[in-house]
């Protein structure tokens, strides 16, 4: 056996004693527990009851008093589904707020990038000599085939960024 695969046994069978023990915890409790899952350096799956430092992906796990796993928060402070929400924070209105408006500026910025697409498939649809410049300023005149392939990438570019949007 490797170090490896004996390190991955060794983690499994802490990994499941570990979950046994917190399932038992949460029985014997009447509130839910949380628990926090964390990948380490070499793929082992880490429980606990306190918040990891320095963590990078942290998962918050809740077990119900009956041993039933929850959605982290769903059962802090409310026992009823059909109780309405507490209401939101000054904090969490400004958070709500900001992302409102980067996803503004980010339809926006979308919109403008289809309208350039779409500008730029015009120009390739309307015929005549079609040029590039080159690094030195000067005109590169591009042959059909180079102007087809130029209208399949932009067809291409439109399907992907334009989608949904008015033409």
């Amino acid at each position: 056996m490797t170090k490896t695969s004996v390190l991955r046994s060794v983690t499994t069978l802490l990994t499941g004693t570990s979950v046994a023990c917190l399932l038992g915890l949460s029985i014997s409790s009447s509130q839910a527990i949380e628990v926090y899952k964390t990948i380490g350096d070499f793929g082992e799956v880490k429980y606990s009851q306190h918040a990891p430092k320095n963590a990078k992906k942290v998962e918050v796990i809740e077990f119900r008093s009956d041993g039933r796993q929850v959605n982290a928060g769903q059962m802090a402070g409310k026992t009823d589904p059909n109780q309405q929400q507490a209401p939101k924070t000054a904090e969490e209105q400004r958070v709500e707020q900001l992302e409102a408006r980067l996803k503004q500026q980010e339809d926006q910025a979308n919109a403008q990038r289809c309208q350039t697409l779409r500008n730029n498939m015009t120009n390739l649809n309307v015929g005549g000599r079609i040029y590039e410049m080159d690094a030195n300023g000067n005109r590169k005149y591009l042959e059909n085939r180079e102007i087809e392939l130029k209208r399949e990438r932009l067809q291409q570019a439109l399907t992907q960024y334009c989608s949904g949007q008015p033409t």
